[in-house]
């Protein structure tokens, strides 16, 4: 591909690859070592959620940093943070307060290293196609991991054991930050020593056409409730406990599909246009469930729900083409805190309505005709800011 011509794109985006490919593998390492040390459900849990709640104290508070120091500097700086702490939960008997604590402080670093990564990589792409092409490949390859994180992350790390895996998550931390020092650029600092702490986000709820663009980004919240609720799902369909997998790798798999075709036969012009489609879409799916399909269908659903679901990929960066330079780290860290802060809350949320109705498959099929109604108010929206929004080749 023409987009892994640019040399600092090849850095940019091997190194986020390596590092969640690594991620993947010390999340089930920490649910094994965790459960095996203290048999312990809430425990287990509770380290979990640890690697996603410093999304919303980071994004709204960590990710100006990125505006504030030269970019690869933060990068580098956060990428070596995070290879100590990990290193630091492989020591044995480690007290689980300390552990979840550590957990903590990796997802606070992960916020600034996140802003500084996708500001550096519009920077990058001088050019609006070229750079939407590199998000195509950055959604594709991201989703495969992923993909293949679900697939063998657990046989891996029950052959590494909990604390190599551990360990070469660390590892895969050094690697991206020397990967990042010798390959990335060195660039000023992009924002202004006048610059208020908050102006990103400020910015970005002040503008009709950020707005926008936000709360077609949040829909996410909405698409993810089919994974929060795997498993009841599978007790539902009175299938194996393996199936389990097989219902969270179709979400990602056909993203993976959908942002291969978009990238492929849509011009930036038609995809800018197909974004309200393709966001209702996503959603109105999920009203199939409620006529109850076994578990073909449901796949088929859920992948097709995922394809559909790439719209995101023109949303994200449509959304830091527009945002400021000077603004890119706190905007986009505020825009990603949302997508993360939504999908839990519509987990949270189904999780509860799931309880009360006695059925994940009314509950998904509840949760699609809300997303559906919202996701058509916000489609008008967009429609009526989008001429506003120059791309290359309209």
């Amino acid at each position: 591909m023409d987009v892994l011509a640019v040399r600092e794109f090849r850095a940019l985006w091997g190194t986020e690859a390596v590092s969640l490919a690594g991620d993947q593998l010390a999340k089930v390492a920490l649910a094994i070592m965790v459960f095996g040390r203290t048999q312990s459900a809430l425990w287990a849990a509770l380290v979990y959620a640890m690697t996603f709640l410093p999304a919303l104290a980071g994004g709204l508070g960590l990710s100006q940093l990125a505006d504030r120091y030269p970019r690869r500097t933060v990068l580098t700086s956060c990428l070596l943070a995070q290879a100590l702490l990990v290193a630091t939960m492989t020591v044995p008997g480690l007290p689980l307060t300390l552990l979840c604590a550590l957990v903590f402080c990796v997802g606070l670093f992960g916020a600034p290293a996140n802003a500084a990564h996708h500001a550096i990589t519009r920077e990058v792409f001088g050019g609006d196609e070229l750079y939407l092409r590199s998000q195509d490949l950055r959604g594709v390859t991201t989703n495969t991991v992923m993909l293949l994180g679900l697939a063998g992350g657990g046989l891996l790390v029950t052959v590494l054991g909990p604390h190599w895996a551990l360990a070469l998550d660390a590892l895969t931390f050094a690697v991206a930050a020397g990967i990042v020092r010798a390959r990335v650029r060195w660039r000023p600092r992009a924002g202004r020593p006048s610059d208020g702490w908050f102006d990103g986000i400020r910015l970005v709820f002040g503008d009709p056409r950020l707005r926008a663009l936000v709360w077609l980004s949040w829909l996410v919240g909405f698409a993810a409730v089919p994974l929060g609720l795997a498993a009841p799902l599978a007790a539902e369909l009175s299938t194996a406990e393996h199936t389990v997998g097989w219902i969270l790798a179709a979400d990602p798999l056909g993203f993976v599909l959908g942002a291969f075709l978009l990238s492929h036969l849509a011009s930036p012009a038609v995809r800018m246009r197909a974004v309200p489609v393709l966001a209702v879409a996503s959603l109105a799916v999920l009203l199939c469930f409620a006529f109850e399909p076994n578990l073909p269908v449901t796949l088929v659903l859920l992948a097709a729900g995922g394809a559909t679901g790439a719209y995101l990929v023109t949303v994200n960066a449509t959304f830091l083409t527009l945002v400021p330079n000077e603004h890119r780290g706190s905007a986009g860290g505020a825009y990603r805190t949302g997508l993360r802060v939504t999908q839990g809350l519509g987990v949270a949320l189904a999780g509860a309505l799931a309880e009360l109705l006695g059925s994940a498959m009314h509950t998904v099929a509840l949760t699609g005709l809300l997303g559906t109604a919202l996701a058509v108010l916000s489609a008008l929206r967009w429609h009526r800011v989008r001429c506003d929004v120059t791309m290359e080749g309209r």
